[in-house]
C-alpha cells in the first residue's frame, strides 16, 4: 500500500534529497555528494543524522528493487543497497568528524536549484522557452511576476539575486548560472545575463506604487 506524504517523509523524506542530488549523474559521483553535504550543512545541518538513519533503513528493507523509493540512478539491481550504505558511512562520517565541504559555488543542476529555489521558479516560469509566445517581452513576463506574486517570495527573489551576484563568478558563469536555474531565452538586448540580473534586483527593490506606474 503506498504510503501517504506523512509517512513517506518520516520514511524516506531526507533520502529523497541525497538521491535527488545524483540525478542525472553517476551514481558515485563524487561531486553530486559534495553538493548535497554542502547545501545541508549549510542550511538544514540536523538533516544528515536522519539522512544516514534513513538511507541505512532503505538499505535494510526486504522486498525487490522495485519496492524501494529510489529513483534510476543508473545501477544494477544488486548494487543499489550498497550504494546506499556506503552514501550513509559518508554523511555519517561527516557528521562525526564535523567535516563540511568549504563554501563554493554550486557545482551541480540539484545545487543551483537548491540554493536559489525562488530565482529557479522565476527563470524557469516566466523566461522558458514559452516565454516568447506568452509575452510580449521580457518586462511584460517580469510584470506579470510581479503582479501575481506574494511579496514574501519577491523579497526572497530579490535576496537570492543579489546573494547570486555577489559570487565571484565571470560572465560566463553567470550565463551556465541562469541556464541551470531554467532560463532559455537569452536577455534583453544590450545586456549579458550578470547585467539583466542586476537590473531585475533593483526593480524588485521598487515601492509598489511606482511597479504600478510602470505598468500603465
Amino acid at each position: 500500500m503506498p504510503l501517504g506524504p506523512l509517512e513517506h517523509d518520516r520514511a524516506y523524506g531526507e533520502l529523497d534529497q541525497v538521491v535527488g542530488a545524483h540525478l542525472g549523474r553517476l551514481a558515485r559521483d563524487e561531486e553530486a555528494l559534495t553538493a548535497y553535504l554542502r547545501h545541508t550543512w549549510r542550511t538544514r545541518p540536523w538533516a544528515l543524522a536522519v539522512a544516514g538513519r534513513q538511507l541505512r533503513e532503505c538499505a535494510a528493507s526486504g522486498g525487490d528493487r522495485a519496492d524501494m523509493p529510489v529513483p534510476d540512478v543508473g545501477l544494477p539491481d544488486d548494487e543499489i543497497r550498497p550504494w546506499l550504505l556506503a552514501l550513509a558511512e559518508r554523511v555519517e562520517q561527516s557528521v562525526t568528524t564535523g567535516q563540511a565541504p568549504p563554501p563554493a559555488t554550486p557545482r551541480t543542476h540539484w545545487e543551483w536549484h537548491a540554493r536559489f529555489p525562488e530565482l529557479g521558479q522565476f527563470l524557469g516560469c516566466w523566461f522558458s522557452q514559452a516565454m516568447p509566445a506568452e509575452f510580449a517581452d521580457h518586462e511584460a513576463a517580469l510584470r506579470d511576476y510581479l503582479a501575481g506574486t506574494h511579496p514574501d517570495l519577491v523579497a526572497a527573489l530579490a535576496g537570492e539575486l543579489h546573494e547570486l551576484l555577489a559570487l565571484p563568478l565571470g560572465e560566463t558563469d553567470h550565463a551556465v548560472a541562469v541556464a541551470e536555474l531554467g532560463m532559455e531565452v537569452a536577455p534583453p538586448a544590450p545586456y549579458t545575463p550578470s547585467g539583466w540580473l542586476a537590473t531585475v534586483a533593483v526593480r524588485l527593490m521598487e515601492p509598489e506604487a511606482e511597479r504600478r506606474d510602470r505598468g500603465r
